[in-house]
């Protein structure tokens, strides 16, 4: 059944628009609103394209025609069956609209997510409409993921470097600091956040509300 499906809607998914978040996009103010973080988080670009190509499918195997299509084609496999054309021809009138009913319900993000084509710490997206704290913590483990990566903070201290250059008459002043401190900074980074609940801190969480950042 699924070969025949993948072989009616390829055609359609020969195009497909690819949108592919900036990578280097770093933001360390905890108080941007959930696009920014939405934004910074989904800079997956295998995970990108995995919901687009499932969400592509989806709509396609839910059209009527479609649906009707596939079930013609199973019912002339059937037909090779001979002795057994009739209870193959049953089985597939019982469980093709099951097969159907299922794949309307799935859930690009989740079934991406199954088949470990995104990261669940990146999941951060417009179906997350929670308060505060939650999305507090969301960001928190999606920096401690970025700062494991060597690249990630040679690209914090480029950036740092650059906003430098903003700040009148302290200009090498800055960047030296950013070269003495930066490292330094990074390499502690990681610990401290995984240790100091920065959301309370911040009072994104409430003392009585603390979610630990291996939890989000």
């Amino acid at each position: 059944m699924l070969g025949a499906t993948w072989a009616c809607n390829a055609r359609q998914l020969e195009v497909v628009e690819i949108v592919i978040s900036d990578p280097s996009v770093v933001r360390v103010n905890w108080r941007q609103d959930e696009k920014v973080i939405e934004t910074v988080a989904r800079n997956d670009n295998v995970c990108t394209l995995c919901e687009q190509f499932t969400t592509e499918a989806v709509d396609y195997l839910s059209q009527n025609k479609t649906q009707t299509e596939i079930i013609e084609i199973l019912h002339k496999s059937c037909s090779r069956l001979r002795a057994f054309e009739p209870q193959c021809i049953t089985l597939v009138d019982y469980y093709a609209p099951l097969f159907f009913l299922e794949i309307s319900s799935v859930q690009p993000q989740d079934f991406c997510t199954k088949f470990n084509l995104c990261q669940k710490v990146a999941l951060i997206s417009s179906q997350f409409r929670e308060d505060s704290c939650g999305m507090c913590h969301r960001a928190i483990s999606e920096v401690l993921m970025k700062l494991q990566d060597p690249d990630t903070k040679l690209e914090i201290l480029e950036l740092l470097l650059k906003g430098c250059n903003s700040v009148q008459n302290y200009v090498q002043k800055c960047k030296r600091l950013v070269f003495e401190y930066g490292p330094l900074i990074l390499a502690n980074a990681e610990h401290f956040l995984e240790t100091t609940d920065v959301c309370t801190i911040l009072h994104a969480c409430d003392g009585g509300k603390q979610e630990s950042v291996a939890d989000s």
